[in-house]
């Protein structure tokens, strides 16, 4: 079976093996659903393009320096920080990761976690910034789907970001000490700022593109 899967040969296979597979391996596995259309990447990367802007808006308007895609190797552990935002006055370093859909749940804490730990080495030897204080946040999009699947995982989600809403924000605006926060942001109001409630706004495709449909096992990492 091992041999099939890794010479494409599915049919037969039942996915549920498949996963299994893939799992034992430490990969993920993921299907594609695709129309008639453009690039379902292109779509993708434009709702996931539209969130960091939007974070590195509200977070320069707040005085933080913030950088997109930073990126790191260090010692065989390597991928980019969607966003990295440095508080000079209090020596404090922001690490977001950005969500458009929350996927893995493990995945993305043990991504976090990772770029988090090897931060103020990155923030140092790259940009010079002398961290007293490493913080992270999640971002998500502002949209009824992801509120469900966060409150769906509320056992783990709240344990390992215990800062949410006003609390998270007063945070942005005056930090002090190394917080772990989870952010829903609206980027389509184009101001960058997260709101705290009402009606969600949503990033829709163009008419005419494909929706690419995914499943993931719980090993697969985020970039």
């Amino acid at each position: 079976m091992i041999v099939d899967l890794e010479a494409g040969r599915l049919d037969g296979m039942r996915f549920g093996t498949q996963r299994r597979i893939a799992a034992a391996l430490g990969l993920g596995l993921e299907i594609n659903l695709r129309g008639l259309g453009a690039e379902p990447d292109r779509v993708l990367d434009e709702g996931h393009a539209a969130l960091p802007g939007a974070g590195k808006k509200w977070l320069d308007g707040l005085g933080w320096k913030t950088l997109s895609e930073v990126t790191y190797s260090e010692w065989g552990e390597r991928g980019s920080i969607d966003l990295l935002a440095w508080h000079e006055p209090t020596g404090t370093l922001l690490v977001i990761e950005v969500k458009t859909e929350l996927v893995s749940i493990e995945a993305t804490l043990r991504k976090l976690d990772e770029k988090t730990r090897l931060a103020a080495g990155i923030a140092a030897r790259q940009f010079e910034w002398s961290a007293k204080t490493v913080a992270r946040l999640l971002v998500l999009p502002d949209e009824r789907v992801e509120r469900r699947r966060v409150a769906a995982h509320a056992a783990v989600l709240d344990g390992a970001f215990p800062l949410r809403s006003y609390a998270a924000r007063a945070w942005c605006r005056s930090p002090a000490g190394a917080v772990a926060a989870l952010l829903f942001l609206s980027a389509a109001r184009g101001r960058g700022s997260p709101r705290a409630g009402g009606r969600a706004a949503r990033i829709r495709p163009r008419v005419g593109t494909n929706v690419a449909v995914r499943r993931t096992t719980s090993g697969q990492g985020s970039g």
